[in-house]
Order: structure tokens, then C-alpha cells, then sequence
């Protein structure tokens, strides 16, 4: 039985660098014959933690009437997240910052999953990437067994579709075959 795989996709634009690389993650593990979803963070509307502090601990749900819940959820149930990002300034992109923060209310239940991150940017440099990967590894320092099981550096991509033809989009499809 396939394993079920969420795809977090925080690119502002569609068909954006990030995002193309979640297709062909996308393409590799349905290949593989897994269940996958990908959500496109652009077409969600998910407010910025308030730091209230009502969803410590899981006692009361999130008082923000929003689609976080949602994907939260989804993100509970999964066996394998993927979270993609453009870099911007060497982090994470707002959407996928804002996401993670809102995961305050349910990280704990996020226990036992592979992950896999996703970058692209302008840069060339893959160790200049590893500033964002480390936004990403501290988001798993939060959570209870969480697995890397690999990174996609789509670097030297500025325009979209600049990735189109690079490594990278052959390194997401392998991983999703590979998942």
C-alpha cells in the first residue's frame, strides 16, 4: 500500500520555479503508485499566529476562522510532507513561514513523518541554501521523530520556469519515485 504524501507548495506564482519542482515530486510518486496531494499555499487564506496562546498544548482549537485548520489536518494525516519554498533573502517564503507558525496548534500530532524540502532561487550557490534549510530543520526540531529524507536545491532559477531542463527537476522526480 502507498504512502500517503502531502506537498506543500508556498510559491506565490503558480507554475513558479518551486512549484514545478513539486510536480515532478508529484509525477515521481504517483508513478510509485502513493496517494499525493499538493496544496498550493496562495489559494488558502491562513492568518498569522497572534501568539494568543489558546492551542497550547491542543486544550482549544485555533480561535482564527481560517483554511490553516485544514491544512493542518492534512498535514497530520500524512505519512510524507514536502514543503517547497522560492528563497527570498536566504529564508522561507511568507506563506510557508506564516504555515508554519500556525502549526503551533497542532504540531504535536505531527509525529513519526519523512520530510522532504524543496528550494529554488536565483542564488547558485547550494550552500547558501542551507540558511532556509535550517528554517525548515528547526520547524522538525519541534516535532516528535520527524525523518529528512532528502533536499532539492533548485538553484540559478530566477524567471519561472528558469528550472525547466536543470538537475533539479530530475532530483524531484526521483525522490518521488523513491519515496
Amino acid at each position: 500500500m502507498g504512502k500517503n504524501i502531502l506537498i506543500l507548495s508556498s510559491s506565490p506564482r503558480r507554475g513558479g520555479n518551486s512549484d514545478l519542482l513539486c510536480e515532478r515530486f508529484l509525477a515521481g510518486a504517483a508513478e510509485a503508485g502513493h496517494r499525493v496531494e499538493k496544496i498550493f499555499l496562495k489559494d488558502f487564506r491562513i492568518g498569522y499566529c497572534t501568539g494568543c496562546g489558546i492551542c497550547y498544548n491542543g486544550e482549544k482549537p485555533c480561535p482564527q476562522q481560517d483554511d490553516a485548520p485544514e491544512i493542518l489536518q492534512k498535514m497530520v494525516d500524512a505519512d510524507v510532507i514536502v514543503m517547497a519554498t522560492p528563497v527570498y533573502f536566504y529564508t522561507l517564503s511568507a506563506q510557508m513561514k506564516t504555515l508554519i507558525d500556525r502549526a503551533c496548534a497542532r504540531y504535536l500530532e505531527m509525529k513519526d513523518k519523512e520530510f522532504f524540502f524543496i528550494v529554488t532561487a536565483a542564488e547558485q550557490s547550494i550552500p547558501a541554501m542551507e540558511r532556509t534549510i535550517e528554517c525548515f530543520r528547526g520547524f522538525l526540531d519541534c516535532i516528535e521523530n520527524p525523518r529528512e529524507r532528502g533536499v532539492i536545491y533548485g538553484v540559478g532559477a530566477w524567471r519561472a520556469g528558469e528550472i525547466v531542463g536543470t538537475p533539479a527537476m530530475e532530483q524531484a522526480y526521483e525522490a518521488g519515485l523513491n519515496v
